[in-house]
């Protein structure tokens, strides 16, 4: 049983709840109490909170998450029939490594019984957690990282800022793919840009995504794992005054973003990291913990097609390359045929990779889609 890795919800929070209108997320979500255990069966996502910051070189002993928990209660749900359950803190072990196999463990469990993990605080490192989580899985992993730069710093001593590194290179590698969504140059040095290229992974820039945040969807509707690391939101709309950062995305863009993520039929675990707990910070992470579950209950469940009368399909010949489209009639989302090349290259297998209209269009011009092409080398 994953609740001897958790803490229940504190009495205050319990308490609070009483206090709340019937109508309130507060009202509605099943916890985890010191004498009551949720039945799983009908739960569909677990929030859980981490209190692990040494990664981040911070204390633990300085943050809790109850003014979270009374941010996020009192908000109302949508059209919501989901069960959703708060399975409250997991234990932090004496090292960050135990924590990390309790996290691993809990999201394993979970995952396994198709339940989606919120992981609520501690630092960006605990996303490590998470992707070993999968090792039981046999499947690879896209992860997805919402942040403000690149984390695989070679000469970064703290973990939350070189968790990729270790990711990329520890075996078993179950990383198929990552995306950095919203890096901001001054940030990133160039030999990380390089590596980035050099391994086909997927980066945006956070000017390209405040232009048009739809181009992103994609990218997460192809995602295993969403890594959000709070830092990537300017302190004016996120709240933090600990570290200050005047740019990033806005409240309305993080939550736009959020909800793609919910909406994905693929997303399995989402985490929301590197929380500096004060008072203001907390509202904005509960909306944003709000706007992915909207996008959950706006799962269409339409990958992998079953019925051809669901979808149209489109072949375009660009630079001598022959490439074919699926667009969904449900949903009017777009997808694009990649030869995926098994091991050693011995047999050859059709995968679907999401794109946008836009896409298409291109293709339809005689250009080959930027993403198709980095799909294309990475399989062989």
């Amino acid at each position: 049983m994953i609740f001897e890795y958790l803490q229940p919800v504190s009495e205050e929070i319990q308490e609070f709840t009483t206090q709340l209108s019937n109508q309130t997320l507060g009202k509605k979500i099943v916890m985890h109490t010191a004498t009551d255990y949720p039945n799983l069966e009908n739960i569909s996502i677990a929030l859980i909170c981490v209190n692990e910051n040494r990664g981040a070189n911070l204390n633990n002993d300085s943050f809790d998450f109850t003014n979270f928990r009374k941010a996020f209660y009192r908000l109302f749900p949508g059209n919501w029939n989901k069960g959703i359950a708060d399975l409250g803190d997991a234990l932090v072990g004496n090292e960050t490594s135990d924590t990390y196999f309790v996290l691993k463990t809990i999201c394993a469990s979970l995952i396994k019984q198709k339940i989606i993990p919120l992981v609520v605080g501690g630092s960006q490192d605990l996303t490590y957690a998470m992707y070993r989580a999968f090792d039981q899985l046999d499947q690879m992993v896209n992860l997805v990282a919402i942040d403000n730069k690149f984390d695989f710093a070679k000469d970064e001593k703290l973990e939350s800022d070189s968790y990729l590194s270790r990711i990329i290179v520890e075996e078993p590698t179950n990383l198929y793919n990552f995306c950095s969504i919203g890096y901001q140059t001054y940030y990133t040095s160039q030999e990380e840009i390089d590596l980035i290229e050099k391994l086909y992974f997927d980066t945006y820039r956070l000017g390209e995504i405040s232009k048009n945040p739809a181009i992103v969807e994609p990218i997460f509707r192809d995602a295993d794992i969403i890594s959000l690391d709070l830092k990537s939101i300017k302190s004016s709309d996120s709240g933090n005054t600990t570290e200050f950062y005047p740019n990033g995305f806005d409240g309305r863009e993080i939550c736009t973003l959020a909800r793609y993520a919910g909406i994905s039929d693929k997303v399995s675990a989402f985490g929301i990291f590197n929380q500096f707990f004060n008072t203001n910070e907390n509202e904005i992470i509960a909306q944003i913990v709000w706007y992915f579950i909207e996008g959950f209950h706006l799962r269409s469940y339409e990958y992998p097609f079953e019925d051809k009368t669901n979808y149209n399909r489109y072949i375009v010949l660009a630079e001598e390359e022959e490439l074919v489209f699926y667009k969904s009639n449900r949903s009017e989302r777009w997808w694009m045929e990649i030869n995926y090349h098994t091991i050693y290259n011995k047999t050859v297998k059709k995968t679907l990779l999401p794109c946008t209209n836009d896409d298409y269009v291109a293709a339809c011009n005689a250009e080959i889609p930027e993403r198709w092409w980095k799909a294309h080398r990475k399989s062989y």
